[in-house]
């Protein structure tokens, strides 16, 4: 199969994607074998959020609506263009998914069948009914993708490499389990954001997205923000009240509540306003309902940090502070060609 065919099968896909938006689903006659498929995927939306509390049906919908938005033929080309995509014997690539957020190693997925290999994805219990489904979608529009695809929950035996995805405890296993194949592996990294003070209301409002999508779950969901020294947080707090009705979801308030106990039982000083706490603290990973934040005096020894925990960040959040910085509210948006760490998956792939 070339590699327009695979393109045009993904692109399609998008399509399909399309159908399933925050703003509804809505079935378009129009697309190929949507009959076969349309209402299997509706029910594999609910089936998701029975299975995981965290997987709510609007969660799940953001997630299918940027990949809708992602994979069209334009985007897969922009991508794709800066590679030289030949004839490649194909070889088995095996990933460890992570299952924090819906279809969190669809990128994967799909950079491994796109660059003409094959897959053998071992899925996180927690994240479990929807690729599967997308997956069978694809062989239906582009035959050749039959015998391409493996799921499995099942140990993993017979690849070429590995894609691994997981907390820093297990990557030393992964690392020492798989250190005889070619592999990418992934740690536990979060986001943050830096303030300066003159930030806007819509900016602020746009920032609480990147802290509440997915309830704060994924590697580029803000955990932390810096702020300069006497740091006033009450347009902060005020531009983020727009999510305050996810405390009505019991998932999340009962870690809102445990956490809020621990932090008064330990007497830390913190600021809440009924469904975020705010707590000063120098690591980046925040347990969910609460942003760490911590002060800094200038914008030179904030860089230097920034540069001296690299390992620890996925994507910074701020406004001309640093070259590769992301725009407020856009964390959860990421395109193709935005790696995880930082880790060019395709050109690994390639060069296997």
């Amino acid at each position: 199969m070339d590699l327009q065919r695979r393109i045009n099968a993904f692109s399609k896909l998008g399509t399909f994607l399309g159908q399933f938006s925050t703003n509804g689903i809505k079935k378009n006659n129009a697309i190929e074998a949507n009959e076969l498929f349309f209402d299997g995927f509706k029910h594999q939306i609910k089936l998701a959020n029975e299975h995981n509390g965290w997987f709510t049906e609007s969660n799940v919908l953001f997630s299918t609506e940027s990949w809708a938005k992602a994979l069209t033929e334009t985007n897969i080309n922009k991508w794709l263009n800066t590679y030289e995509i030949n004839t490649i014997t194909p070889k088995t690539i095996a990933i460890i998914m992570a299952g924090n957020i819906p279809l969190v190693g669809f990128h994967d997925f799909l950079s491994v069948l796109i660059s003409g290999h094959n897959v053998l994805v071992k899925q996180s219990s927690n994240d479990k009914h929807l690729l599967p489904f997308l997956a069978k979608y694809l062989e239906v529009i582009e035959p050749e993708f039959k015998g391409k695809i493996t799921l499995t929950h099942d140990k993993l035996e017979n690849f070429d490499a590995v894609i691994a995805t997981g907390s820093d405890n297990t990557a030393r296993y992964f690392e020492y389990y798989f250190k005889d194949k070619p592999s990418i592996i992934r740690k536990n990294r979060n986001s943050a954001a830096i303030l300066t003070g003159n930030e806007t209301k819509e900016e602020l409002e746009a920032l609480s997205d990147d802290i509440f999508r997915y309830y704060g779950l994924g590697c580029r969901n803000v955990s932390k923000i810096f702020v300069p020294k006497h740091y006033n947080f009450d347009a902060f707090f005020n531009a983020i009240y727009k999510w305050h009705p996810v405390i009505h979801e019991a998932k999340y308030a009962n870690n809102y509540d445990y956490n809020k106990a621990v932090y008064l039982m330990s007497e830390f000083d913190m600021l809440e306003n009924g469904f975020l706490m705010i707590k000063e603290d120098q690591n980046y990973a925040s347990p969910i309902a609460t942003l760490f934040y911590e002060f800094y005096d200038s914008k030179d020894h904030l860089s230097q940090k920034i540069i001296e925990d690299t390992d620890k960040i996925q994507c910074i959040v701020s406004k001309g502070f640093t070259k590769n910085e992301v725009n407020f509210g856009e964390t959860q948006k990421p395109e193709l060609w935005d790696y995880a760490d930082n880790v060019d998956t395709v050109e690994f792939l390639l060069k296997i």
